[in-house]
């Protein structure tokens, strides 16, 4: 018998620190970026970028750490397996997390390598382009694997980035298993077109053997992974292997597919957009705060577009806003 959760969502995930400044493309194509992306890059690179970058705003970010200050902001129960240095930025970022109200108990390495940082240039259209430096987050050991953590945890979310190091990729294979001998539900998101082309076989070998509960991905990694152009193809495949599949499409909105049923939500309006940065965590942030409160489907992709509407009209991938207000205004 499964006991009672004490976590709503526990994630293992990149403790980073963005490095925002404002960017023309012109500086894009100087710096040979490629816009949109997340570049993988090692300390003279990211000490090169820094140097040439505008002003800049320090913010704690990480994809499953976004995703859990947004959820905790919804009101759920909260902790994250992460790693940093013990160093200025690592400081910074655990700050952050607990102010946030997530629990975060993993001792600091030490000074070398650094605390991960990604600078982030977002040009006039908002787009942003990630820069990121690994640093002490891609050597989390599974020995910071809490078992009891995963296990008083209702879901264990893992993200996609994460899976570049070895021993990163041992721990989260270890929380997947610890997850799965306590009856917990895991979910996973692929994080980026470059993870799914990096790791393509292995992530179909996780959703392949029933690893995967609920499965996050945008449109382009959806595709990637199932080898296809074809979306609606590529969403049937998918699905078929995984409890709940969410994908998002930008503008066009977002789709839930579970038990062979599909809901759909339109994107929700937002004023003005200045920064995409932590959509798709804050989106999952959303959706899972649904879950766990056993909403329909559409709810919960309409709370997942709340707070990716709420993220993507300020600098920054933490939220600003009330979610739980803008939830309540907007359902009731």
């Amino acid at each position: 018998m499964t006991t009672e959760a004490r976590y709503d969502i526990v994630a293992i995930g990149n403790a980073i620190v963005d490095v925002i400044s404002q960017a023309s493309d012109d500086f894009l194509d100087e710096e040979q970026l490629v816009k949109g992306s997340m570049a993988l890059i090692d300390s003279a690179r990211a000490q090169e970028l820094y140097r040439d970058m505008g002003p800049a705003r320090e913010i704690s970010g990480g994809s499953g750490a976004n995703t859990l200050a947004g959820a905790s902001t919804l009101g759920r129960q909260c902790a994250l397996i992460a790693q940093v240095a013990d160093d200025q930025l690592g400081e910074v970022f655990a700050h952050d997390i607990r102010a946030t109200g997530i629990d975060f108990d993993v001792p600091p390495l030490g000074i070398e390598p650094p605390t991960a940082r990604c600078l982030i240039f977002v040009t006039p259209d908002a787009q942003r382009t990630m820069n990121t430096f690994l640093g002490a987050s891609q050597f989390l050991p599974p020995a910071a694997v809490d078992a009891d953590l995963i296990a008083s945890g209702a879901i264990l979310y893992l993200e996609g980035y994460l899976w570049d190091a070895d021993e990163p990729k041992a721990a989260m294979a270890l929380g997947i298993d610890i997850a799965r001998e306590n009856g917990r539900k895991v979910a996973f998101t692929l994080s980026d077109t470059f993870c799914v082309d990096r790791h393509r076989a292995e992530f179909v070998g996780l959703i392949d053997d029933r690893k995967i509960d609920i499965l996050f991905a945008n449109e382009a990694e959806i595709k990637m992974l199932a080898e296809t152009d074809d979306f609606d193809a590529a969403v049937a495949e998918t699905a078929a292997k995984v409890e709940i599949l969410v994908v998002t499409r930008s503008e066009q909105g977002a789709i839930a597919v579970r038990d062979g049923k599909t809901a759909a939500v339109a994107a929700e309006p937002v004023e003005k957009i200045i920064d995409t940065t932590g959509a798709g965590d804050l989106f999952a942030a959303g959706f899972l705060s649904g879950y766990i409160e056993q909403r329909p489907m559409e709810e919960c992709l309409t709370i997942g577009a709340i707070a990716a509407a709420e993220v993507i009209s300020h600098y920054g991938a933490r939220p600003e806003a009330d979610l739980r207000e803008l939830v309540k205004n907007r359902l009731g």
